[in-house]
């Protein structure tokens, strides 16, 4: 099963970042407009700066992000962005998405994150117009800066116009996400969905964290749950029992191979732990996390796992599936697309 053949596939993905995908050729335009240096003048060179393959960390991973957070300081580039990074999903066959940033980042040159979100919100339904597809946002907040109740009001303010979830993100040592529990304890009450990165850059007490003090709905990479478990067959076994807990409570982990290879949190895709969480029973879905940063698409990124961890299309199904359960849209339409749309092409029943 190739690329091509899984790009006519419906599929989901819940964990991508918008400032993490931007096409290099907007990069430029943007750039050019307001006379920001890039490091890089032609395309080529400038996808071979973005892409992180061997940043080797999550923290140098993250470094390539200061360019395009510099371009998307407008509401026309936000919208630009935004509407650019829906058609680019529509096209890789992406039937439901929610995409993610912290608007704090996007106003350097005055506006506010009501201002930012309003565009990007704009620019996402336009062209979830255009081309059908179901997309929504996630405002973020970062783990180390202490801004995170001004992006929880902001995010409850878009609530009802395209926002539905709130995330921590950024890196995880030393930052832990129950830190922020004023703007978590908001976005709880006003009833949005709460994802929390955790797991990624730090091992299974992040995730716990997120989960049992802050009340994470769904966690966002949580690879790290699978650490110190031995592998039998590709299936997870011995389960600890906070794994068994992740496991049994269907809390989906939002899992991004390509970029954790990146981060080097692990070797190569074959030693990492999506096979062995799926065949063991662990809610897990494909992502591409950062498309230009790991030079990744949706199609690519369940081709790799179908190929590393010999999944079948069925199998792709049931975690398109499950992605779109998991999702904080509305649920009448994400019902709709998996009983007329994902199944049927998935030959589900």
């Amino acid at each position: 099963m190739d690329q091509l053949q899984i790009g006519a596939l419906p599929k989901a993905v819940l964990h991508e970042h918008l400032d993490g995908g931007l096409r290099v050729g907007t990069v430029l335009d943007l750039a050019d407009a307001i006379g920001h240096r890039l490091p890089a003048e032609d395309e080529a060179g400038l996808a071979d700066y973005f892409h992180q393959g061997r940043s080797g960390s999550l923290e140098r991973y993250l470094e390539a992000f200061v360019h395009t957070i510099a371009v998307m300081q407008t509401p026309e580039a936000i919208a630009r962005v935004a509407s650019e990074s829906v058609e680019d999903l529509a096209a890789d066959g992406v039937v439901y998405a929610e995409v993610r940033f912290d608007p704090g980042l996007c106003t350097r040159e005055g506006l506010s994150r009501e201002d930012v979100l309003e565009a990007a919100t704009d620019g996402v339904a336009r062209a979830a117009k255009e081309t059908g597809i179901d997309v929504h946002v996630i405002a973020c907040a970062l783990r180390h800066l202490d801004d995170s109740e001004l992006a929880a009001r902001a995010a409850i303010h878009f609530k009802d116009h395209g926002v539905v979830g709130f995330d921590l993100a950024g890196p995880e040592a030393g930052f832990p996400p129950d830190a922020h529990m004023a703007a978590i304890m908001r976005v709880r009450e006003a009833g949005l969905g709460l994802t929390l990165h955790a797991g990624e850059g730090d091992g299974p007490h992040s995730i716990w964290r997120a989960l049992a003090l802050c009340g994470a709905q769904r966690i966002g990479h949580g690879v790290h749950v699978a650490d110190d478990m031995p592998v039998v067959d590709g299936v997870l076994t011995d389960l600890s029992p906070f794994a068994r807990s992740v496991r049994d409570h269907r809390i989906p982990l939002e899992v991004a191979i390509t970029s954790n290879l990146h981060t080097a949190s692990y070797r190569d895709a074959g030693t990492h732990p999506f096979g062995p969480l799926y065949r063991a029973g662990f809610n897990v879905s494909l992502n591409t996390d950062n498309r230009l940063m790991s030079g990744v698409s949706v199609s690519g990124e369940y081709a790799l796992a179908a190929e590393a961890h010999h999944l079948a299309v069925e199998d792709l199904g049931i975690i398109t599936v499950s992605a779109i359960e998991a999702g904080f849209g509305p649920w009448p339409e994400r019902r709709r697309l998996i009983e007329d749309v994902v199944k049927p092409a998935y030959g589900i029943n």
